[in-house]
């Protein structure tokens, strides 16, 4: 741990502490690292999907010591502090979860997120117990450290087929309960949803836009009690998405994309020189 790691961990644990609300972006690769942090961003945090995306993999197909190469990649690349999404913590034991969190504290990591997702094929999410041991392991794993290593916990219900709200709840006590810093459960559906679980825990919550709202705003869910918003792998599929739209305009015979191009010059300020 370094003294700028520590550092970090303290402007993260603030950010957190409020009173307001902030967003923490997720880049995929240095360069758009490095413009957000140009653009003023407070925080950012990796994207499993959007990295994997950027290696041609599907998400879920990076191992354990690929996705912390390239967290530490984006901690280098950026003086802001960087959280990771580490998946389920790429194990289904407590151990396994609690082993990611070390490893991933001696990246540069100021915070990561353990979900209970099993990262099977079939959608399924780790019954209760186990769900809160993991829980439990990787915040020891957290408090070992001799700065404020920010756990997310993540309750996977909503994007994983089971719509549950109470059972929802019901997992984010028990993580807030077993000293989790931030609780976090994608894709709920509306603001009223939001809303009722911010009041309900204690801890921070963190929303990801992308999946369901679109039309919220920073306000709204500001004043529903959110506290940290972030946009998971969102920016890398806009980006995708616009690099595929132009493909296929070019394939259909016209070029207007280019109207749309960020300019070198827009680019060039975010850049670095030669090595």
């Amino acid at each position: 741990m370094s003294r700028d790691q520590h550092s970090k961990a303290e402007t993260f644990a603030a950010l957190h502490a409020g009173p307001e609300i902030f967003v923490i972006p997720n880049p995929w690769d240095i360069g758009s690292t490095q413009i957000l942090t140009g653009m003023g961003f407070k925080a950012l945090a990796t994207t499993s999907a959007g990295y994997a995306f950027s290696r041609g993999r599907l998400d879920g197909a990076v191992s354990r010591d690929a996705m912390l190469a390239h967290a530490a990649e984006i901690v280098a690349a950026t003086p802001l502090p960087v959280s990771a999404d580490l998946e389920n913590g790429y194990g289904d034991a407590p151990e396994d979860a609690g082993e990611t969190i070390r490893l991933a504290a001696g990246t540069g990591l100021v915070g990561a997120s353990i979900e209970d997702f099993s990262g099977g094929g079939d959608g399924s999410i780790y019954d209760f117990s186990l769900a809160v041991e993991r829980i439990e392991a990787a915040v020891a794993a957290a408090r070992e450290q001799d700065f404020p290593f920010a756990l997310t916990a993540r309750a996977e219900n909503f994007i994983r087929g089971r719509p549950d709200l109470d059972d929802t709840i019901k997992r984010l006590l028990a993580f807030e309960a077993a000293g989790a810093d931030v609780l976090y459960a994608p894709g709920l559906l509306n603001l009223d949803a939001i809303r009722t679980v911010c009041q309900a825990v204690a801890k921070p919550v963190n929303v990801v836009m992308g999946i369901t709202g679109n039309a919220m705003t920073t306000a709204e869910l500001a004043d529903a009690g959110v506290r940290r918003i972030s946009l998971g792998a969102v920016l890398a599929r806009t980006a995708l998405g616009a690099f595929m739209a132009a493909a296929e305009e070019i394939q259909a015979g016209s070029y207007t994309f280019i109207d749309n191009a960020a300019s070198f010059a827009d680019i060039s300020v975010h850049m670095r020189g030669r090595d």
